[in-house]
């Protein structure tokens, strides 16, 4: 059975959207289940549907075997349950199910959830009440972990990053006296090892960055500046490391961040209206990482959710892209504190009302630069650019202001993603407004809204997602 919490089940019954196709899509955890739930999305496969205020959504699929399979979402997390015996969440049941509820609005009729349905909404309700208070047995708050085995193990764990260290500053300092010509001929043999021994010394931070070198003399011509350029990067970090003690708090939390230690949130978390702009999962290695990109309506800041999975599991949290959400963030340290934790959400997502405002390219180049000087190994910003125009150049694509007169290069890894021409074709040469990471590549658009756009059948305006 198929089964995942995702996120914390709400508590206020207020009417919950419907979802728009393009952020039950967002949802799928692969190209695969995006395919196989788009062709459940139909009224044929299904008996029994329904939805609630509550953000309940239920039905009955047709499958293989004599018994359908009983699916349950709850759209407020979300988290799904289905009997099917797929291991990805959401399965493609759960998908197909929405996208029928997403189709028409009188695919899925309002109703009551039947008992196995109700059983797990009730369930993970009950779960989160418990969930919310003290975990002592009598009420009382349970009591801290022993500080000082804390304190302890984090000093051993940086005796050893500090020693992990100073070996890639020997290797560093071997390599260009060597000349950089001789990183060609080792291969990426000699890297590997290299992020073993970081692997060992418990700076998985380092290790990523070690391995990304090893790529650099097959990346094509002029790779010599980009090793070097790589190289003083590394350098740069394991000195901050060295000399952590020395550092602003904001720039030291910064630097045990790229090293590869784990931060907790901290700080008065932040209510606001977040609005969900852009969700994509990224390989690496065994472990998938998401990424949610949030947009605070009032507070005006942008925010970053990261969740992980492993061994060909997707991450459980999922946002619909698109929708605002009334909720709680709290910031990670280090800075820019773009990353954060979500924690309590009131009421049931809403249609977007607006997109996000944006600046101009040159505001945009601006801010990336500024963040540079907070975070120097920061490969992108997030941005908000506002009438820019898609439009060809003799290297690809470039996002051109409305005037003409300004311009950022899209990035190669955009090129190669069928999305950019559904961003041209929602264009149709008028200005737009997108949102996206901004780097030393160039612009990778994630999401966008046309200027001309009237208000959905929800009331909100429509998140084009473009990843």
């Amino acid at each position: 059975m198929l089964l995942t919490d995702g996120g914390e089940p709400l508590g206020t019954a207020a009417s919950a959207a419907r979802p728009t196709m393009e952020q039950v899509l967002s949802l799928a955890p692969d190209d695969a289940s995006r395919k196989a739930g788009s062709k459940l999305g139909a009224a044929g496969s299904w008996s029994d549907t329904g939805w609630d205020v509550t953000g309940a959504v239920w039905g009955l699929c047709k499958g293989s075997g004599s018994k359908p399979y009983r699916t349950v979402v709850d759209t407020t997390g979300p988290a799904y349950k289905c009997s099917c015996p797929s291991r990805k969440f959401p399965c493609k049941h759960a998908l197909g199910l929405l996208l029928l509820r997403a189709s028409d609005d009188t695919a899925v009729p309002a109703g009551t959830p039947p008992d196995w349905a109700r059983e797990w909404l009730d369930g993970r309700r009950a779960r989160a009440g418990a969930k919310a208070r003290p975990a002592g047995g009598d009420g009382a708050p349970a009591g801290p972990a022993d500080p000082e085995a804390a304190r302890k193990r984090a000093e051993k764990r940086a005796e050893r990053i500090g020693g992990g260290a100073r070996e890639l500053e020997q290797r560093l300092t071997d390599l260009l006296r060597g000349g950089l010509g001789a990183a060609e001929q080792s291969g990426y043999g000699l890297w590997e090892e290299t992020a073993a021994r970081m692997v060992d010394a418990q700076a998985p931070g380092l290790a990523g960055r070690v391995r990304e070198l090893g790529a650099v003399p097959a990346s094509g011509p002029g790779w010599p500046v980009r090793l070097l350029e790589e190289c003083a990067l590394l350098h740069l970090l394991d000195s901050a490391w060295l000399g952590r003690d020395r550092l602003p708090p904001a720039l030291a939390a910064t630097v045990r961040t790229r090293v590869g230690l784990p931060a907790s949130p901290e700080g008065p978390p932040v209510r606001d209206r977040w609005l969900v702009l852009a969700q994509y999962d990224t390989p690496e290695g065994k472990i998938v990482t998401r990424r949610i990109w949030l947009y605070g309506e009032e507070s005006g800041r942008t925010a970053l959710l990261l969740s992980f999975g492993a061994a060909g599991r997707s991450p459980a949290q999922a946002l619909p892209v698109g929708v605002t959400i009334d909720a709680e963030l709290t910031p990670h340290p280090g800075s820019g504190r773009l990353r954060a934790e979500l924690g309590d959400r009131f009421g049931v997502p809403e249609p977007a009302a607006t997109p996000p405002p944006g600046v101009t390219v040159t505001g945009a180049i601006a801010a990336y630069g500024r963040s540079l000087g907070d975070d120097p190994w920061l490969e992108s910003w997030p941005v908000t650019l506002r009438d820019v125009i898609p439009v060809p150049s003799p290297d690809g694509w470039q996002l051109v202001d409305a005037e003409g007169r300004e311009a950022l290069p899209v990035t190669p890894a955009a090129l190669n993603r069928p999305s950019l021409w559904k961003l041209v074709a929602v264009s149709g040469g008028a200005p737009l407004t997108v949102f996206g990471e901004c780097g030393h590549r160039g612009f990778d658009p994630l999401a966008a809204w046309s200027a001309g756009d009237a208000p959905t059948a929800s009331g909100g305006v429509e998140t084009v997602t473009l990843i």
